[in-house]
């Protein structure tokens, strides 16, 4: 009886010792799976356009990894898991991200290109005065068009750096109206009469 009972116990502790070293394996299979959800998100952009999203996702990743290293293996595998979830969800964001950036860039632009106007108005104004910003006035027109063009074609592939060349373009408007609302300020000046030389009295 004994016998038995010595094998039953050996049995049990047998059983228990190959459930727990199933356990403890290190979940390679959910962090391969959770990676590649990573690298799939980044490649369609969901850093940038879904970056809430992908940033949540990243801290799941990041959670899962530190357990890993502390050999906590059953929470890491359930992190790895949400985590691919996560990051499956903002790679799914991405095209309404994208599209919602788009429609700034569009504004930006639209409100760009109506300040553009206004100031080639106030240009003509004030063209008698400009005198040596002249040059500098066409050379930056020249830019400002270029870069309008190159704007409004980034848009649609790339809306975030479109809205970084709106930026750019801002810098130029920012430049001259300021200039332009100096010239205004300044009145200009009267010609004074001129006496004519040796008058005699």
């Amino acid at each position: 009886m004994n016998h038995f009972k010595c094998a039953v116990s050996l049995m049990i502790v047998f059983a228990l010792v190959v459930v727990f070293s199933g356990c403890a394996k290190p979940p390679e299979a959910e962090k391969s799976a959770a990676k590649a959800a990573m690298d799939s998100a980044i490649s369609t952009g969901a850093d940038k356009y879904a970056s809430t999203d992908f940033e949540a996702a990243n801290k799941l990743w990041n959670t899962s990894e530190a357990q890993m290293t502390e050999k906590k293996y059953k929470e890491a595998k359930q992190g790895y898991i949400i985590a691919k979830a996560a990051f499956e969800k903002a790679a799914g964001a991405v095209e309404a991200g994208k599209k919602a950036m788009a429609d700034e860039a569009n504004a930006t632009v639209a409100s760009l290109e109506e300040r553009w106007k206004n100031l080639e108005d106030t240009a003509k104004k004030v063209e008698k005065k400009m005198k040596d910003k002249k040059n500098a006035w066409v050379a930056d027109t020249q830019i400002f068009r270029d870069g309008l063009v190159v704007t409004k074609g980034m848009i649609a592939a790339d809306p975030i750096g479109a809205k970084t060349k709106a930026g750019d373009l801002k810098s130029i408007l920012d430049k001259w109206d300021a200039t332009f609302k100096e010239l205004t300020a300044t009145p200009a000046k009267p010609e004074t009469a001129k006496t004519p030389k040796n008058v005699k009295k």
